[in-house]
């Protein structure tokens, strides 16, 4: 019996098939659908989920139906499967970007219960930030359900305006790849100061992994910043020069961009969705 079925077998599904089987789900209740069946083997292998070429009969039994595929295949995949799924009435859950609920569930035939969930991945190292989205129909144990299938993998913020994800896909969706642009002119500074890459990748990840267990365990940023900042000091100095060339408001510019893209993104899905 396959209570969760993932539709899509990427390596979002895969974290959180690795987080529910962690957080002690049994296997056999987790089934995968995928047209890859090297990617369906190594699941199977590594897991020991139930996996499953066909969509329709991932769905026999299914309860929670989390669709794990690229957005510009949704609608196929959500048209194809529309019978069964009225059949079933599962809850759903996507984590497809720029999808609105409405959209997804239209495909489906509509009346149905939606989560969105905008993960990050993070998420595929138990260290993921998501944020929430459920529509009207889905019921407090339901949105237990699709909370604790995301807590299994990181944090979860539940948020009240569908709109919203926008603005998480702007900060943590795609936060990650700030920081990874960060870390990454820093390693390459360490490398031009003479360290091998090993070292310089050493430095600079453990400093970013401490910098951010002391936020969560310790305080604001600013607050911690100003401890690390000895007046006329090494730190000041360098502080400075980021706060000088505008570092700051070049981090708020492009966090909006990020935004106004993901909202450019869900208009034109919209529209060729019609």
């Amino acid at each position: 019996m396959s209570k969760q079925v993932f539709i899509g077998g990427g390596n979002m599904a895969t974290a959180i098939i690795a987080g529910l089987i962690q957080q002690g789900r049994v296997p056999a209740e987790i089934a995968v659908a995928d047209p890859s069946t090297e990617r369906l083997a190594a699941l199977a292998k590594q897991y020991a989920v139930r996996t499953q070429s066909d969509n329709h009969q991932a769905l026999a039994e299914a309860e929670v139906l989390i669709l794990a595929v690229k957005p510009q295949v949704m609608q196929q995949v959500c048209v194809s499967i529309a019978s069964k799924v009225q059949e079933r009435q599962p809850l759903i859950i996507s984590v497809a970007a720029g999808l609105t609920a409405e959209q997804i569930e239209g495909w489906l035939g509509g009346n149905l219960a939606v989560v969105r969930v905008m993960p990050n991945t993070p998420a595929m190292v138990g260290a993921g930030m998501s944020g929430l989205w459920a529509n009207e129909r889905v019921n407090e144990l339901q949105q237990q359900q699709a909370e604790q299938m995301f807590t299994a993998v990181g944090e979860v913020l539940v948020v009240n305006d569908q709109q919203q994800l926008h603005d998480i896909t702007a900060i943590s969706g795609s936060g990650p790849a700030y920081f990874y642009l960060f870390m990454e002119a820093m390693m390459e500074q360490a490398q031009a100061m003479g360290f091998d890459s090993r070292q310089a990748k050493r430095l600079v990840a453990q400093t970013a992994l401490g910098a951010a267990q002391m936020v969560m365990e310790h305080g604001k940023p600013g607050e911690l910043k100003r401890n690390v900042m000895s007046p006329g000091g090494t730190t000041e100095r360098a502080i400075k020069h980021f706060e000088e060339k505008g570092l700051p408001n070049l981090v708020a510019e492009a966090m909006l961009v990020c935004r106004e893209r993901s909202i450019e993104m869900a208009s034109l899905s919209a529209k060729t969705g019609d």
